[in-house]
C-alpha cells in the first residue's frame, strides 16, 4: 500500500451475489434467504402468537395485543436458540446462523428479536439484506 493510501474496507468492495461478503454460497443451502421467505416465516410466527394470545386472553380482549407480541417474543427467541429457527422459519426453510459459524446464544438472539418487535430496524437492509437486528446480532439468515 502506497503512503497516504487508504486500506480498502471489507464493506466497499463490490460483490456479485447477497452473501459474498460473508462467505456465503451464492445459491442453494447456506446462502442468504429471499426476503419473500422471511416475511412468510415472519407472518406465520405472529400468527401463531395470535392463536397462542387468543387462546389465553380472548380475542380483542384487554392485553390481547400485548400478550401477542410477548408471546411472539419468546417463541421466537427460544426455538431459534434451540433449533435454529422459528416455527416460521422451519415451514419455509429458513435458519438463522451466527456470521462466524459459532453458535447461537440466547442473549444476542432476545436482542435480535426485541428489534424485530420494534420494527423499523427490520426494515433496514443492507447489501446482503441483513437487517439492523442481525447486524446487532451478528446473524443472517439462510437457507436450509
Amino acid at each position: 500500500m502506497a503512503p497516504g493510501q487508504a486500506p480498502e474496507l471489507v464493506d466497499s468492495r463490490e460483490q456479485s451475489y447477497r452473501g459474498e461478503r460473508l462467505g456465503l454460497p451464492p445459491e442453494g443451502p447456506g446462502s442468504v434467504a429471499p426476503v419473500s421467505r422471511r416475511v412468510i416465516a415472519l407472518a406465520i410466527d405472529w400468527f401463531t402468537a395470535m392463536i397462542v394470545a387468543a387462546f389465553f386472553a380472548g380475542y380483542g380482549s384487554d392485553g390481547y395485543a400485548i400478550l401477542t407480541l410477548a408471546i411472539f417474543a419468546v417463541q421466537t427467541t427460544v426455538l431459534q436458540w434451540l433449533m435454529g429457527s422459528s416455527f416460521g422459519q422451519r415451514l419455509t426453510s429458513i435458519a438463522v446462523v451466527r456470521v462466524d459459524g459459532g453458535r447461537l446464544g440466547v442473549l444476542p438472539l432476545a436482542a435480535r428479536t426485541a428489534l424485530i418487535c420494534l420494527v423499523i430496524p427490520a426494515v433496514i437492509w443492507d447489501r446482503d439484506t441483513r437487517g439492523l437486528q442481525d447486524r446487532a446480532a451478528r446473524t443472517v439468515v439462510v437457507r436450509r
